[in-house]
């Protein structure tokens, strides 16, 4: 998905850049929006930011370390903190400006594909969902949870204009791919070495 919205991009495929002109000025919710509304979208936008992932997953690294749980601080640690280098060089190679409303895109000098917002909430709600999922009960609500964030999150980027909305797609697509790929090669995948064991007075719902 990255590598086809990506070139659609840089290639200027003219059905791909309608559909994001059109559903961007759908979505966006005006240079005249009021102070409340901003207030909200700003609060919805702040789990994709770097810092708000560092808060929570600094705990969880000094706790596997605590616990002597290297393996899995290593896996953990590299899909949280490598996403956002990944994206940032996925943007330097597309090269796409970000959409140009004046309370939007405009106020923003960097790059606007993928998505690092969306890409860095679906890396941490993917993250967390693979590390706790040997602990885990409720897990379809936990799942549907995860999803409404990362939607949220991604969906507040189009919101305030700062974002097309195949930036956000093809950002979703990074922040899990990386993450279950990393995962996978680390042996953090549920059964994996690097995976926590089963235990069930721990991370229940």
């Amino acid at each position: 998905m990255v590598l086809l919205l990506g070139l659609g991009v840089h290639l200027g495929f003219a059905p791909q850049l309608r559909f994001d002109a059109v559903v961007s000025r759908a979505l966006y919710a005006g240079d005249d929006r009021s102070s409340t509304v901003s207030v909200l979208l700003e609060v919805l936008t702040t789990p994709g930011y770097s810092w708000f992932r560092a808060i929570v997953f600094v705990p969880v690294l000094v706790w596997l370390g605590v616990r002597r749980r290297w393996a899995t601080l290593v896996w953990v640690a590299v899909a949280t903190v490598l996403v956002s280098p990944l994206n940032e060089g996925l943007k330097q190679l597309v090269a796409r400006t970000r959409p140009d409303y004046a309370e939007g895109g405009s106020q923003l000098a960097s790059l606007s594909f993928p998505s690092g917002h969306a890409a860095g909430i679906a890396c941490l709600v993917t993250t967390a969902l693979v590390l706790a999922w040997p602990r885990l009960r409720a897990r379809r609500r936990w799942v549907l949870l995860g999803v409404l964030v990362v939607v949220l999150v991604g969906l507040s980027r189009v919101w305030l204009g700062v974002h097309f909305p195949t930036d956000v797609l093809a950002g979703w697509a990074v922040g899990v791919g990386w993450t279950v790929l990393v995962a996978l090669l680390l042996g953090g995948l549920p059964g994996g070495r690097a995976a926590l064991p089963a235990r069930e007075a721990s991370w229940t719902a």
